[in-house]
């Protein structure tokens, strides 16, 4: 009966854990690692299982860095059922298909371009056949996956359908009971529920992208936003903003419906530019009964999706072309939310030089991403291999994230019973230690941040640590 520590320990991205107990495997997420296109080649390497010896996979959410490994998996003989919310099915069947085809777009240029051997990591026939494989719960409902181990998906708040999942595991006369944090939302955000109670558990498992700092409160992100709004319509410029397809694109379009008249957003022309984010937002928008009780209230009210008059959803090429022969009044919301590829690259190219534009940055940033590179402050950067000199206002909001702050986690761990153990995955090594500490001062708690490989002894509650690869010894915590 234990846990192995595998993705999202040494990085952010790449959730994935393995759980053996009774002579069975499951994995928990199963996700791509992201950042730089050194980092990105992680992706290609082999698991460290059999995948055709996994009895099933239980999936948090459907964020790539959590799902997308999954068409991998399938393809190297995983056969089993991967349980998870039924709209993150949803969202999957767009998210893994978009991932594929982007594979597939990259190898094709690279072949092009000389290297005759490239092929993508997987193809979309590949991402259609591991959304197959899901089979959908619903929040609260208990579900046995193989004998001895049953699992119960909890709202965490995060995105449309993420959870937080309660593993039950029993072996002989142990039995134990674990929780798996996935990716935790913050409290009191917009659309969404906030984050359920953990109840009784003997170990959590936290994620802590944000566990170092705080978000800037609520309210004045939102007076920001439409500080920022103004300022751009007084200099007659543009306003870019990178967003995730799922999750960020949606807040910012139920943020233009409430505040439509206060921005004064009339005066602009507002783009979806991503078929990804306009056919997620579709889905949001049919998942009503995920909503809290305000935002229902809202789409009841305005019957439309979103309610502003001049969106324009521009899922064709074509259409996202034209955006570029304006010189301003446009609002931009454009993938990837790293810009690290998609369309906001080439936005970005006809507005970056150009100081009477703006960029909102309005998400986490990977390291060896573009947008990391624009929230540090780079004066010059590289798109398609050619410099451009940065002359456009970079603005750093971050009261809308996805991901909920220190104080947000410290919350929610204090709605655990019993004094669970706290293993800490999901973020940059500084800002692990920095929660450990927190949580110490805080909590009383003596938190452990396992590294690659490490295993969690669900019976004693022990964590052993991997063969370190600098001494060749076993260590044990």
């Amino acid at each position: 009966m234990e846990l192995e520590f595998y993705g999202a320990t040494r990085r952010v991205t790449g959730s994935c854990h393995i759980l053996r107990a009774g002579g069975y495997t499951i994995i928990l997420d199963c996700g791509l690692v992201q950042g730089s296109r050194e980092t990105e080649e992680l992706n290609h390497e082999p698991f460290p299982f059999n995948p055709a010896e996994v009895d099933a996979v239980v999936l948090s959410h459907g964020h790539i860095d959590h799902s997308g490994r999954l068409p991998l998996l399938v393809s190297r003989g995983f056969r089993g059922p991967v349980y998870t919310h039924h709209a993150t099915i949803d969202l999957c069947n767009v998210l893994l298909k978009d991932s594929a085809s982007l594979a597939e777009h990259d190898a094709q240029y690279r072949r092009r371009h000389g290297d005759g051997d490239a092929a993508p990591l997987y193809t979309v026939e590949e991402a259609m056949r591991a959304i197959g494989h899901m089979k959908g719960l619903r929040y609260g409902q208990k579900q046995q996956i193989v004998p001895g181990i049953s699992v119960r998906l909890h709202d965490a708040g995060h995105i449309l359908g993420s959870a937080f999942v309660e593993i039950e595991v029993s072996e002989g006369d142990v039995h134990r009971t674990f929780v798996f944090s996935g990716d935790m939302g913050q409290y009191d955000s917009p659309i969404l529920n906030d984050p359920e109670a953990i109840g009784q558990a003997d170990v959590v498992i936290v994620e802590s992208t944000y566990g170092d700092r705080l978000h800037k409160n609520f309210d004045l992100t939102v007076a920001e936003i439409g500080e920022i709004i103004s300022t751009a319509c007084l200099e007659c410029g543009n306003i870019l903003i990178p967003a995730f397809a799922v999750g960020r694109s949606q807040e910012l379009l139920y943020l233009f419906g409430q505040h439509y008249h206060e921005w004064d957003l009339a005066k602009w022309e507002i783009f979806l530019d991503s078929p990804m984010a306009i056919e997620a937002s579709r889905i949001y928008w049919s998942h009503e009964e995920l909503w809290d009780e305000e935002a229902a209230l809202f789409r009841r009210n305005v019957r439309r999706m979103p309610p502003v008059g001049n969106l324009h959803l521009t899922g064709k090429i074509e259409e996202s072309m034209t955006i570029n022969s304006m010189n301003e009044g446009a609002i931009i919301i454009a993938g990837s939310g790293m810009c690290n590829g998609g369309r906001i690259i080439h936005h970005l190219k006809h507005n970056l030089e150009r100081p009477d534009c703006h960029i909102l940055i309005s998400g986490f940033m990977a390291e060896g991403t573009l947008g990391r590179q624009l929230v540090e402050g780079r004066k010059e950067v590289f798109l398609h291999g050619r410099p451009y000199r940065v002359e456009a206002r970079v603005h750093t909001i971050g009261g809308l994230s996805a991901h909920g702050d220190r104080n947000d986690l410290l919350r929610w761990l204090r709605t655990g019973e019993g004094s669970p153990a706290v293993m800490i995955v999901h973020g940059e090594e500084s800002v692990k230690e920095s929660f450990k500490g927190f949580l110490k001062d805080e909590l009383a708690v003596d938190a452990m941040i396992p590294q690659p490989g490490d295993r969690l002894d669900l019976a004693t509650v022990t964590l052993h640590r991997a063969v370190d690869e600098n001494t060749n010894e076993k260590h044990k915590e």
